[in-house]
């Protein structure tokens, strides 16, 4: 193997950096460490376990349900998770979906653990060393593919590379109601050789966009493989693909997969299949198996053990060849489809590694870490990074890790030198007094509104706390700040004009703020994280910063991007409140009131004491 870059081994040393971060902060075991988690927010305790079920390939899921509300914004979709109840050994598995207080887990064991419903039982994050490996290894291989070692030395060369080249063929548009600057954004996907980035500011349309480029792809004999980092970002895209009846494939957790995507995915496409009744017989086998082991479960001798032992190992044979059935059937849906769909590891997981496709597009590039792309690209020759540099990075534990560059996302990379790049130029969710200061500061004024969304300002106002006396607390877990003062004003503010709490959407930078929010403001109010509301949109938007105090310390309302994500989820009516002593001394906020001011948008939370 050739000599690594030294980007390559930066970048395995920040993965190696995040993986002892995950096992340090996931690590900590007994009562003590029970504390020390939760208040950490990585553990789940107690939960109720409401019904139990063998899933995909056999494996037993729990559904479950909190008894408490708690941040749980740690815990993510596919998440690594141990089910764990104290003095027992804890099982592995993942987090297939939590939604509020109710969720659903996949256990990687043989049957269910006999203590799974006793009292006391809890999940809590555990390192994701699956995740890890695959990067480690991605990273590693791309000095052994020459299009990979060309497109790495690309994009962290010293020289612009690609050309904004446009396919000259006659286009018959399916939708036909694209601006020009998506039009051209197509254009360039289909005539580009090597690599297209897609620029999509907050309600340009690039999930449309991203849609008529993989159709016409389609339409030229192409096959395409789509991901994200999220399930969320995938299934986003999946149907816009279905209205156009394109024959997909959706791979990884099907959980909270979409009743329209549902049929689509392998285990959809199972479902009705010859195979899926071999399967049947097989689980059925699997589960006489597992009865006729629990009469050797406890207290038995050797012999007992050995036959408990011996019928576990059957069952283990069983799911094996479960899986090897599976994993035909999905050769043959890959056959017959012309896009797939997953994220990076749920198509490293799902596809065989010489698998080819003609193009790779990656939505939500600017949330991708970067190893997360060398998973992928590897399938195609031409590729399509679709996002935005100027909205949220990713997500990365280790602070160490972050400081030597892991958080810089592959569409921050690739955008630096890259100069095939098509800039969606109008926005067409929001009113022009809206979009105007992110507009501004973010995107050169290049950003263009439709003339029925202009208008005169009055859709943007920020209610100053300053003066009033409410500060910012740390919140009840300790880790994450509350401003209750903000919360009750916002609160006054709704009563006062009589807003339809269903058509308004409450966003903070604090999980704590988030969680206080969710137990004093309506439940009809959408109530979240600005990072969980990217890509979401609401006819109103209330944006309570939190952060008071004298120093005008701010904290990590220092990352303008998640500002950027925060100030341009409204259509209608942007309302921000926070205290302007505190946020004033920092530029960016400070040039945000003096626009605030220009709009005349500018109002005292005095109006609402007392």
């Amino acid at each position: 193997m050739s000599e690594l870059h030294p980007h390559q081994k930066l970048l395995l040393d920040c993965i190696s950096l995040d993986m002892k971060e995950q096992e340090e902060r996931y690590g900590v075991e007994g009562n003590e460490g029970l504390k020390q988690l939760k208040s950490l927010g990585v553990v789940l305790h107690p939960i109720t376990v409401t019904r139990k079920s063998f899933g995909y390939a056999d494996y037993p899921e729990i559904a479950f349900k909190l008894p408490y509300a708690t941040d749980t914004s740690a815990f993510k979709d596919s998440s690594a998770i141990k089910c764990f109840v104290d003095g027992e050994e804890a099982v592995k598995g993942i987090l297939l979906s939590l939604d509020g207080q109710k969720g659903m887990a996949r256990l990687y064991a043989p049957d269910f653990p006999d203590w799974i419903e006793d009292r006391g039982v809890g999940l809590k994050l555990a390192p994701d060393h699956y995740t890890s490996e695959c990067m480690k290894s991605a990273v590693k291989s791309i000095n052994e593919l020459p299009a990979m070692s060309q497109l790495f030395g690309q994009i962290h060369g010293d020289a612009p590379f690609g050309s904004m080249e446009e396919s000259s063929r006659a286009i018959e548009w399916r939708n036909t109601k694209l601006n020009e600057s998506q039009q051209g954004a197509v254009k360039g996907i289909l005539g580009s050789e090597g690599m297209t980035i897609l620029h999509g500011p907050p309600g340009t349309g690039k999930t449309t966009t991203i849609i008529e480029g993989v159709l016409q792809l389609i339409n030229e004999g192409k096959r395409v493989l789509i991901t994200a980092p999220s399930n969320a970002a995938v299934d986003n895209v999946a149907k816009g693909l279905l209205h156009y009846q394109t024959k997909i494939l959706r791979l990884g957790n099907t959980t909270k997969v979409d009743d329209e995507i549902f049929p689509f995915t392998l285990e959809g496409q199972l479902k009705d299949s010859k195979e899926s009744k071999s399967i049947k017989k097989l689980k059925i086998r699997a589960e006489e198996l597992r009865r006729m082991s629990y009469q050797y479960k406890r207290n038995f001798g050797k012999a007992e053990r050995e036959q408990r032992k011996a019928l576990i190992q059957e069952v283990k044979r069983i799911r094996k060849e479960i899986r090897d059935i599976q994993d035909y059937a999905a050769q043959m849906s890959f056959e017959t489809a012309d896009v797939v769909l997953g994220t990076p590891i749920g198509i490293q997981n799902a596809l065989q590694k010489e698998s080819e496709f003609d193009v790779v597009v990656m939505d939500e590039a600017g949330q991708a870490i970067e190893p997360l792309a060398w998973v992928v690209f590897p399938f195609a020759k031409k590729w399509v990074l679709a996002g935005d540099p100027f909205q949220l990075p990713p997500t990365v534990l280790s602070d160490k890790a972050t400081q030597m560059g892991f958080a810089v996302s592959i569409l921050e990379h690739a955008f630096k030198q890259c100069k095939n790049i098509r800039f969606l130029d109008t926005q067409y969710r929001m009113r022009s007094s809206i979009a105007q200061f992110s507009n501004s500061y973010f995107y050169d004024g290049k950003l263009q509104t439709p003339e029925n969304q202009k208008d005169s300002g009055a859709h943007v106002l920020f209610y100053d706390t300053a003066g009033t006396g409410f500060e910012e607390k740390a919140g009840e877990d300790g880790r994450s700040l509350t401003n209750e003062g903000e919360l009750e004003i916002i609160q006054k503010m709704i009563e006062a004009n009589n807003w339809n709490p269903k058509e308004i959407g409450f966003i903070s930078p604090y999980a704590g703020q988030v969680q206080l929010a969710k137990s004093i403001l309506s439940k009809d109010i959408k109530v979240s994280t600005i990072d969980s509301f990217q890509g979401q949109e609401m006819s109103m938007v209330i944006v309570s910063l939190v952060r008071s105090n004298q120093d005008g310390n701010i904290g990590f309302l220092k990352d303008y991007r998640r500002m950027n994500v925060a100030l341009t989820r409204a259509k209608e009516k942007l309302i921000v409140v926070g205290d302007s002593a505190t946020i004033g001394m920092d530029s960016f906020y400070d040039q945000f009131l003096k626009y605030v001011e220009t709009v005349e948008g500018y109002q005292s939370a005095w109006e609402f004491m007392g």
